[in-house]
Parts: C-alpha cells; sequence; structure tokens
C-alpha cells in the first residue's frame, strides 16, 4: 500500500520565525493542553538559548545557527533500528526491524522532549536547549536512548530472520 499524506501532514504551515516545518512539528510535539503559543514562545527561547551558546563556541566545524543544531541534533538522534515483540510459536521474541522515516523523526523528538522534561530544577527552554545541543554533540539522554535501543537491536540479531 503506497503512503497517502495525512490532511494534517499537508495543513502544516512553517514556524513564523524560522519558517522551517519540521520545527513546526516539533512545536507542536511540545504543545501540552493545545496551548501552540506557549509551545512556541519555550521553543524560541531554547533557540535564543542555543544562539547564545554558540557565539561562545571556537570550532570551526560548530554550526552557524539554532536551527543548524536543532537539525543536526535530529540527525543524531534519530535510529536506524529498533526491536519489536513478535510472538512466534508460544515465545515472545525481540526481533530488530528497520525505522522508517517518519517513525524516525517521531522518536527523536520524543526521545529529546523527555530528556529534558525528565530534568528538574530549571525552566523547561534551559533544559529543552541544553538537551538539543548535547544531542547536536552526540551526548545527553536522546543519544543514550538511541545507543540503548541500538544496543538492543545488535543484542537480538539472531531473531532477525523473524522479520
Amino acid at each position: 500500500m503506497a503512503f497517502k499524506a495525512t490532511a494534517s501532514a499537508r495543513q502544516l504551515q512553517p514556524d513564523p520565525r524560522f519558517n522551517d516545518i519540521v520545527l513546526s512539528k516539533f512545536i507542536n510535539c511540545v504543545m501540552e493542553r493545545g496551548k501552540k503559543a506557549t509551545a512556541q514562545r519555550l521553543i524560541y527561547a531554547a533557540m535564543d538559548i542555543i544562539d547564545q551558546k554558540l557565539s561562545k563556541e571556537t570550532s570551526p566545524e560548530a554550526p552557524k545557527s539554532a536551527i543548524e543544531v536543532f537539525h543536526r541534533a535530529l540527525e543524531n538522534a534519530k535510529p536506524f533500528v529498533e526491536v519489536r515483540s513478535k510472538r512466534i510459536g508460544g515465545a515472545n521474541y525481540q526481533v530488530p526491524i528497520q525505522v522508517n522515516k517518519k517513525r524516525q523523526q517521531s522518536l527523536a523528538f520524543r526521545w529529546i522532549i523527555n530528556g529534558a522534561r525528565a530534568e528538574k530544577g530549571r525552566g523547561m527552554a534551559s533544559k529543552l536547549a541544553d538537551e538539543i545541543f548535547s544531542a547536536a554533540k552526540g551526548e545527553g539522554k536522546a543519544m543514550a536512548t538511541r545507543d540503548q535501543t541500538h544496543r538492543m537491536a545488535e543484542a537480538n540479531k539472531a531473531f532477525a530472520h523473524y522479520a
């Protein structure tokens, strides 16, 4: 069956500040109880914090803008394989399977947001900025979750023929 874009995917507008559709999806994932303006304010505050951190960066291969850091963090946090439970002959096996692009993106969003929400004691904007910045460098809770997922898939590679 061919992929058919849903109405929500067609109607999604890019965010007003960076004109980026992926960031608009991320804002929708951060949003709680329908408060989109609050989510936008939070994301943009996090982007401002990332810009401040970038001004202190001296590395030549460092990204130039906050939106580049955001996209690099997403690319780093995306998983390539995951394990799914499959019942075969009365036994449950953890079968490693490839992850499609849409699910890769949603998992990366979820892991970054959950990593930021897990911290205590600071504002959400600074926690989110730290998690995005550390994911862009290949560190942080989102990257730990991705690595754990990859390790699980590697450990259960023997059951790949059940996929």
